[in-house]
């Protein structure tokens, strides 16, 4: 029986947002996972399946990635290696060294730290764990559904998911989900914000599209190019992906709201997802015949987050509300 190093998340029902879109909305808090955000699902499976004889793992992550590698490598009892883009926040590099990992700040943006990893893992022969981009981590995130369906019960399934992309592996990860379940039905409303909207981008393009900078404060959406995966799923006709954009504004909103309404405070990247309710976002695309008038519950994942606290949420108000 292999050990699981996250934990099944609690399904909450929220009045507040249920009234806002006229249908039930239920929050899968991944908040609540022991490193704040949904990756340990992923990166944990990653890191017990391919580093069980490793010397070490290193990591790209401007957070929770790097976050969920530190936790499982700690639990393993292995090293671990991060490496941030200076845009990284410093209660992160706090995070990861109280998880015993040694960090490393390489380059402005990910894509950056990324190629240092790879060049680690290469030279040091150390186990390599992408933030985003491979099966294992999207067969990790799968169990979030696979709990949602467990407390849900058999006759009940969701309306719409409400997901937001960075690289796009926690979409994958929700997709193979619903497939797991059988609710390939269900549509998936993909959230980025303006400025972190790789796949927005290669969804109009109709190809994989690399942004030129990443000029979103949502950084931990910071990908410059989503996860091949992510758009071939965009593409086919099993599943329904609309791809939705939100202000970082909207996004800052939504945690405020958040924060207010459920006393619990997420990341940016999370209230790109949550700013669909908050925004009004849901009830346009009901009103464009995107989704049905009759909406079934909305699931909505609050991926959660470490790179915020609350100086970090009085700079985001500072630069943003200006």
């Amino acid at each position: 029986m292999a050990e699981y190093f996250h934990v099944n998340t609690p399904l909450l029902e929220s009045m507040s947002m249920s009234k806002l879109v006229g249908t039930t909305v239920y929050l899968k808090m991944e908040n609540s996972q022991p490193t704040g955000s949904f990756k340990i699902r992923g990166i944990g499976h990653l890191c017990q399946k391919l580093a069980k004889e490793s010397t070490g793992v290193v990591c790209s992550s401007g957070g929770n990635a790097g976050m969920a590698a530190a936790y499982a490598a700690r639990k393993m009892g292995i090293p671990a290696t991060i490496i941030i883009p200076s845009s990284t926040p410093p209660l992160v590099v706090k995070r990861l060294k109280d998880q015993g990992a040694t960090v490393k700040c390489i380059g402005k943006v990910w894509d950056d730290a990324n190629a240092e990893a790879l060049r680690l893992a290469e030279t040091e022969g150390l186990t390599y764990v992408p933030p985003f981009d491979h099966p294992l981590l999207w067969q990790g995130h799968a169990s979030l559904i696979a709990e949602v369906a467990a407390s849900l019960g058999s006759g009940v399934k969701p309306g719409a998911v409400l997901v937001a992309v960075g690289g796009g592996g926690l979409l994958c990860g929700v997709i193979q989900g619903l497939k797991d379940v059988g609710w390939t039905d269900v549509p998936v409303v993909a959230m980025e914000t303006v400025g972190a909207d790789c796949f927005n981008a290669a969804v109009k393009a109709g190809k994989l599209v690399t942004l030129d900078d990443i000029t979103s404060e949502a950084k931990c959406l910071g990908a410059k190019t989503v996860c091949k995966k992510a758009f071939e799923y965009s593409q086919c006709s099993e599943v329904t992906i609309i791809s939705e954009l939100v202000t970082d504004q909207q996004a800052l909103s939504a945690i405020e709201a958040f924060l207010d309404e459920e006393r619990v405070l997420v990341e940016m990247a999370c209230g790109a997802a949550l700013a669909a309710v908050y925004s009004g976002l849901i009830q346009r695309l009901q009103g464009e015949g995107r989704l049905p008038t009759l909406l079934g519950p909305l699931l909505v994942i609050v991926c959660g987050g470490s790179s915020i606290d609350m100086e970090q949420l009085s700079n985001l108000k500072h630069k943003l509300h200006n």
